[in-house]
């Protein structure tokens, strides 16, 4: 499996991780800041969450990691927790936009 078809695969699975707060995906917020997956199937995440202070961040991160672990080719996911830069709401999809009612 291709690193692109691993990377498509923990898209597809980001979006299945929601803020229990919020019902929208963690992928469509746009927390994902990068995604990067080694030769070797270790994968990297950098996300944010909607606030620094986020009481779900242990759970939404631990629930990122599993799921990504789970993923045929992944070897291992480190999650990193970043707030540079700041979300905004502009990082959304229009999907996600539409859904909370920003569009």
């Amino acid at each position: 499996m291709t690193r692109f078809e691993i990377e498509e695969k923990i898209v597809s699975m980001l979006k299945t991780v929601f803020d229990p707060e919020i019902p929208v995906n963690v992928y469509d917020l746009g927390l994902i800041y990068k995604i990067d997956v080694s030769d070797l199937g270790e994968t990297t995440i950098d996300m944010t969450l909607t606030a620094p202070n986020c009481p779900a961040a242990d759970f939404i991160m631990e629930d990122v990691r599993q799921k990504v672990e789970s993923i045929d080719g992944v070897t291992s996911a480190t999650i990193n927790l970043v707030f540079e830069p700041e979300w905004d709401k502009d990082m959304m999809s229009e999907e996600a936009k539409l859904e909370l009612g920003f569009l």
